[in-house]
């Protein structure tokens, strides 16, 4: 008899291996699961990012520094809160770089994220808030899928449960990273009993998250970095009890775990943000050559020019942008006509009060000053053969 007969037949299976050989190189599941969740959050900011203004493609560019930046954060939030792994007694240091073997803080990897977002916005010439406020729901759905990776490794679990979804668990080999222990029959060793499905209960609650953020967003339209701010709290508050569940090693104080105290304290950051911070929402206009946004076509299918179908070209990046308000932006997306800055206002008036410009051509005799004595007789003796007399003389 084994582990595995003890366990009942109405439970949520976990796989027994989250590593796979495509030949030399290790196929793992955790790295599948992240990357997935990057590329869905990078397709969702996108989207937001161009109903805001921005060029298409700008995701990319800042997905090039936020990425490694929020895995490096990440992984050095997990060395810094649970250090005894790599430098404490029989620790290794070098396993502090084995990221593929899991153990990646959120904390970190959202504080690491956001100085590669803000790098990269500022080359762009993006506000970071904007940037933000269009990641906030795409980056809850990124870590949905991320903790499916939990769920290949076999971790993240909770307490013994005897709950119809109770989740099986199978003792992994420390020798084999990413496989359970097989018995003398070759089956995979199950831990004795049922346990919270930590990771899925986390999984379902960020999808919940996502969803409260795009309905609020749309409902408020949240600018100014709410939207972000919105996310962290409902994230945060999820986290707080589900951290509570967990049963695996993890640091305390004060007899509780350090990520509790971490989700309440970002809460309340978050929560002051949000009360304290107002605003509209920013909208953006290319500027340079990519300042003239795309004619609505104009002739029915017979007048179409097939040959520029054959030679397309891509728009370049715009030079940078201009922050203006939505009826701004609907009015350039309507007119192409890029709307006047602070600046553009202190122009001269005429003498009705109107702030149509004066013309800079010049004006002749019959609307010359009055005071301006020397012109009208320059103009007059012109007219005679005569030269005037020098005033001076």
């Amino acid at each position: 008899m084994t582990l595995a007969s003890l366990s009942p037949q109405a439970a949520l299976p976990s796989p027994s291996t989250a590593v796979w050989q495509l030949g030399p190189v290790p196929i793992r599941a955790y790295a599948l699961c992240i990357i997935a969740g990057i590329v869905l959050a990078c397709w969702v900011t996108e989207r937001r990012l161009r109903r805001r203004g921005v060029a298409p493609g700008a995701v990319l560019d800042i997905a090039v520094w936020a990425v490694p930046a929020g895995i490096i954060g990440a992984r050095i939030y997990h060395v810094v809160t649970s250090p005894e792994k790599y430098f404490g007694a029989g620790g290794d240091p070098m396993k502090a770089f084995a990221i593929w073997e899991g153990g990646l803080g959120i904390w970190g990897a959202v504080a690491g994220g956001a100085v590669g977002a803000w790098i990269a916005a500022r080359q762009l010439g993006i506000p970071l808030s904007v940037v933000a406020d269009a990641l906030a729901p795409g980056l809850p759905l990124a870590q949905a899928v991320g903790r499916l990776g939990n769920w290949f490794n076999n971790e993240l679990f909770g307490g013994r449960t005897t709950l119809p979804w109770g989740l099986q668990i199978h003792r992994m080999d420390p020798d084999n990273p990413g496989h359970a222990l097989r018995d003398d029959a070759g089956q995979p060793i199950l831990e004795p009993g049922l346990y919270q499905p930590t990771f899925l209960y986390e999984l379902l609650w960020n999808v919940g998250v996502a969803a409260l953020v795009l309905v609020l967003d749309r409902r408020l339209k949240l600018g100014k970095g709410r939207a972000f701010a919105l996310y962290v709290m409902g994230y945060t508050v999820g986290r707080f009890w589900i951290e509570l569940m967990r049963t695996d090693d993890a640091n305390q104080i004060l007899g509780v775990r350090l990520n509790v105290w971490t989700a309440a304290l970002v809460f309340l950051g978050a929560l002051i943000y949000f009360v304290r911070v107002r605003g509209p929402r920013d909208y953006l206009i290319p500027l340079g050559t990519a300042a003239t946004p795309t004619p609505p076509p104009t002739s029915d299918l017979s007048q179409v020019d097939l040959s520029e179908r054959e030679t397309p070209t891509r728009a370049a990046a715009p030079e940078g942008y201009r922050v203006v308000s939505e009826e701004q932006y609907a009015v350039w997306q309507d007119t192409g006509v890029v709307p006047p800055t602070a600046d553009d206002d202190s122009r001269p008036v005429d003498d009705e009060g109107s702030d149509t410009p004066v013309a800079a051509d010049p004006v002749s005799s019959d609307d010359a000053p009055a005071d301006d004595e020397s012109t009208v007789r320059a103009d007059r003796a012109d007219a005679t053969g005569a030269r005037p007399a020098d005033r001076d003389s």
